[in-house]
């Protein structure tokens, strides 16, 4: 089984079980794709510094909320 096809193919022909099993092992890949590797390239061209800059203005002007879910500590 070498192709895309061949798995999906694979994957449909599993038990309910299996495929519960077969995602559980999936997540516990890690990929390194093509958006991570682009994203550290611009992080570390510094690309993304506007980022920190719009962060730490919205500290210094008391705008910074928490993260929806996060409850203050």
């Amino acid at each position: 089984m070498s192709t895309v096809a061949e798995i999906i193919d694979a994957v449909k022909h599993l038990s309910a079980e299996e495929k519960d099993e077969f995602l559980e092992k999936l997540r516990e890949v890690e990929f390194e794709d093509a958006w991570d590797r682009q994203m550290q390239a611009d992080a570390k061209a510094g690309k993304l510094d506007f980022l920190v800059r719009e962060g730490e203005d919205a500290i210094r002007k008391g705008e910074l909320r928490d993260w929806p879910g996060k409850s203050q500590s």
